[in-house]
Protein backbone atom coordinates (compact mmCIF):
# COMPACT_ATOMS: atom_id res chain seq x y z
CA UNK A 1 0.00 0.00 0.00
CA UNK A 2 1.62 3.55 -0.99
CA UNK A 3 1.81 6.05 1.93
CA UNK A 4 0.41 8.83 -0.24
CA UNK A 5 -2.52 9.65 -2.90
CA UNK A 6 -2.57 12.49 -5.33
CA UNK A 7 -5.58 14.82 -4.78
CA UNK A 8 -6.94 16.95 -6.83
CA UNK A 9 -9.59 19.80 -5.99
CA UNK A 10 -11.61 21.35 -8.45
CA UNK A 11 -14.53 23.35 -9.33
CA UNK A 12 -16.11 24.63 -12.04
CA UNK A 13 -14.19 27.81 -12.54
CA UNK A 14 -10.72 26.48 -11.17
CA UNK A 15 -8.12 24.47 -9.63
CA UNK A 16 -8.60 24.64 -5.83
CA UNK A 17 -6.39 22.53 -4.49
CA UNK A 18 -3.53 20.06 -5.26
CA UNK A 19 -1.07 17.70 -3.84
CA UNK A 20 -0.42 14.76 -1.78
CA UNK A 21 -2.62 13.52 1.15
CA UNK A 22 -2.75 11.12 3.33
CA UNK A 23 -6.95 11.29 4.20
CA UNK A 24 -9.53 13.30 2.64
CA UNK A 25 -12.82 12.75 4.07
CA UNK A 26 -16.34 14.09 2.58
CA UNK A 27 -19.53 13.67 2.53
CA UNK A 28 -21.40 11.60 -0.84
CA UNK A 29 -24.99 10.47 -0.88
CA UNK A 30 -24.16 7.64 0.62
CA UNK A 31 -22.46 8.98 3.54
CA UNK A 32 -19.09 10.02 4.58
CA UNK A 33 -16.26 8.15 3.40
CA UNK A 34 -13.03 8.22 4.22
CA UNK A 35 -10.07 7.83 1.15
CA UNK A 36 -6.92 6.55 2.24
CA UNK A 37 -4.01 5.03 0.13
CA UNK A 38 -4.86 1.82 -1.74
CA UNK A 39 -8.16 2.40 -1.35
CA UNK A 40 -10.50 0.38 -3.14
CA UNK A 41 -11.80 2.52 -6.29
CA UNK A 42 -15.07 4.38 -6.47
CA UNK A 43 -17.61 7.04 -7.93
CA UNK A 44 -19.54 9.31 -5.97
CA UNK A 45 -21.92 12.00 -5.68
CA UNK A 46 -20.53 14.43 -3.58
CA UNK A 47 -23.21 16.31 -0.75
CA UNK A 48 -22.77 19.61 0.13
CA UNK A 49 -20.12 19.56 2.92
CA UNK A 50 -16.56 19.90 4.70
CA UNK A 51 -14.04 18.23 2.76
CA UNK A 52 -10.90 17.47 4.74
CA UNK A 53 -7.84 16.76 3.31
CA UNK A 54 -4.78 15.56 5.87
CA UNK A 55 -1.53 16.28 3.84
CA UNK A 56 1.76 14.44 3.38
CA UNK A 57 3.63 17.02 5.33
CA UNK A 58 0.72 16.61 8.33
CA UNK A 59 -0.95 19.66 7.80
CA UNK A 60 -4.59 19.76 7.13
CA UNK A 61 -7.01 21.81 3.77
CA UNK A 62 -10.63 22.20 4.79
CA UNK A 63 -12.74 23.21 1.57
CA UNK A 64 -16.43 24.10 1.68
CA UNK A 65 -17.93 22.12 -1.60
CA UNK A 66 -21.29 22.18 -2.94
CA UNK A 67 -22.01 19.35 -4.85
CA UNK A 68 -19.92 17.02 -7.59
CA UNK A 69 -18.54 13.92 -7.89
CA UNK A 70 -15.36 12.02 -6.23
CA UNK A 71 -13.42 9.41 -8.13
CA UNK A 72 -10.74 6.88 -6.63
CA UNK A 73 -8.28 4.56 -8.64
CA UNK A 74 -4.51 4.23 -8.75
CA UNK A 75 -4.22 6.24 -5.64
CA UNK A 76 -5.02 9.14 -7.75
CA UNK A 77 -8.66 10.91 -6.01
CA UNK A 78 -10.21 13.40 -7.76
CA UNK A 79 -13.04 16.13 -6.62
CA UNK A 80 -14.68 17.83 -9.03
CA UNK A 81 -17.04 20.17 -7.27
CA UNK A 82 -19.75 22.40 -8.76
CA UNK A 83 -18.48 25.32 -6.25
CA UNK A 84 -15.66 25.04 -3.80
CA UNK A 85 -13.57 27.15 -1.84
CA UNK A 86 -10.39 27.00 0.94
CA UNK A 87 -11.86 27.83 4.47
CA UNK A 88 -9.06 30.46 4.99
CA UNK A 89 -10.70 31.93 1.95
CA UNK A 90 -13.99 32.48 3.39
CA UNK A 91 -15.41 35.48 4.85
CA UNK A 92 -16.58 34.70 8.07
CA UNK A 93 -18.64 37.40 8.35
CA UNK A 94 -19.91 37.38 5.09
CA UNK A 95 -20.97 34.18 5.85
CA UNK A 96 -23.39 34.93 8.20
CA UNK A 97 -24.88 37.89 7.02
CA UNK A 98 -25.70 35.47 4.21
CA UNK A 99 -26.76 32.53 7.02
CA UNK A 100 -29.09 35.46 8.55
CA UNK A 101 -30.70 36.88 5.44
CA UNK A 102 -31.19 33.09 3.94
CA UNK A 103 -33.17 32.77 7.14
CA UNK A 104 -35.04 35.78 6.76
CA UNK A 105 -36.11 35.04 3.24
CA UNK A 106 -36.98 31.53 3.61
CA UNK A 107 -34.08 30.23 0.63
CA UNK A 108 -33.53 26.95 1.76
CA UNK A 109 -30.19 26.52 -0.75
CA UNK A 110 -28.64 30.15 0.13
CA UNK A 111 -28.87 28.22 3.81
CA UNK A 112 -27.30 25.18 3.61
CA UNK A 113 -24.66 27.01 1.52
CA UNK A 114 -23.36 29.70 4.09
CA UNK A 115 -23.78 27.08 6.76
CA UNK A 116 -21.44 24.74 4.78
CA UNK A 117 -18.79 27.65 4.39
CA UNK A 118 -19.51 28.23 8.41
CA UNK A 119 -18.64 24.21 9.27
CA UNK A 120 -15.42 24.57 6.36
CA UNK A 121 -14.04 27.57 8.78
CA UNK A 122 -15.31 25.86 11.86
CA UNK A 123 -13.35 22.71 10.76
CA UNK A 124 -9.87 24.27 10.00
Amino acid sequence: MAAELHVELVAADRQVWSGEATLVVARTTSGDIGVMPGHQPLLGVLESGPVTIRTSEGGTVVAAVHGGFISFADNKLSLLAEIAELSDEIDVQSAERELQRAKAEGDAPAERRADVRLRAVAAR
